[in-house]
């Protein structure tokens, strides 16, 4: 059994990021992973393209008026993965979010594939039980198991609903689903009605009732539309852009979000590099949206 996180410290890191913790609150660190891949595997990669891709990026973003400049955050890695078995992983996962939180880190996780998030909520409710999660994503996630794998990526939204001890996920952008998904997530009421082009009214109703809970955010890149980025395993037409991207932020800036994850990036997919290009701009608003965990 896996009793501590090792991460890779000879990766490449994001830009600006420190590579020691030192007075740093936030952690960011990558899980290159996707065994459970069911349609295009490549989101191992996922990480390390993020990293690569970042310098073209301005450290200033006029949205948000911040700069990364003024923000100390550490790149650690990504994890040493000793076993691909599922639940090995998400145990690597859940003892680096530990990590994290032991330091004080707002923890942001790159994937790899979607099932990893369920490490991170493990750790994250002995410290938050009254945590949320609300998922950026084309398709539910909710399903009991999938080619025998109940920790498979197609299943990780129902692992952390088990876990979560408020049993709360809202779900933004689902487009796709069994029929049984559909109606777990309107049974639920927590499927938010959310429209590419529309503005956050509706979004922002959704939310308001849980202005005091932490939250953590997971982005499975999917959600965008194929358009902007075609980089994932799972591509699902209908899906978002940029801007609609900048209305969730400006809606949650006033929430406590105290961790994220970007997830499902497969950079050979899109020889272009725009699919990373997107992803590292993603973390570059996480970076600067994410509340310190003091």
């Amino acid at each position: 059994m896996i009793n501590k996180a090792i991460f890779d410290k000879e990766s490449p890191i994001f830009m600006g990021s420190r590579r020691e913790i030192g007075n740093c609150s936030i952690g960011i660190f990558g899980v290159n992973y996707d065994r459970t891949c069911s349609f295009k595997p490549g989101a191992r990669f996922g990480p390390d393209s993020i990293r690569k891709v970042s310098p073209c990026l301005e450290t200033y973003c006029p949205k948000l008026g911040k700069d990364l400049e003024d923000i100390n955050y550490v790149d650690l890695g990504s994890l040493n993965l000793n076993s691909l078995e599922s639940i090995d992983v998400i145990n690597n996962v859940r003892l680096a979010t530990n990590y994290l939180i032991k330091n004080n880190l707002s923890p942001l996780m790159l994937g790899g594939e979607h099932s990893i998030t369920r490490g991170a909520i493990e750790a994250l409710v002995d410290k938050y039980p009254n945590l949320i999660l609300i998922q950026l994503d084309a398709h539910a996630d909710l399903r009991s198991s999938y080619m025998g794998n109940k920790n498979s990526h197609a299943c990780t939204m129902q692992r952390c609903l088990e876990i979560l001890p408020e049993k709360k996920i809202l779900q933004v952008g689902i487009r796709s689903g069994t029929k049984e998904e559909f109606k777990l997530m309107h049974d639920n009421n927590q499927l938010i009605n959310f429209r590419s082009g529309e503005n956050g009214q509706e979004f922002a109703k959704a939310i308001s009732p849980y202005k005091n809970n932490p939250i953590y955010l997971t982005i499975d890149l999917d959600w965008f539309d194929p358009s902007l980025l075609s980089g994932t395993g799972t591509p699902e037409p209908g899906g978002f852009f940029w801007n609609d991207f900048e209305i969730i932020l400006e809606e949650l800036k006033t929430f406590n979000i105290v961790a994220s994850d970007i997830v499902e990036l497969s950079p050979e997919i899109d020889s272009s590099g725009v699919s990373s290009i997107v992803a590292a701009k993603v973390l570059r608003s996480l970076i600067m949206t994410v509340n310190n965990m003091q």
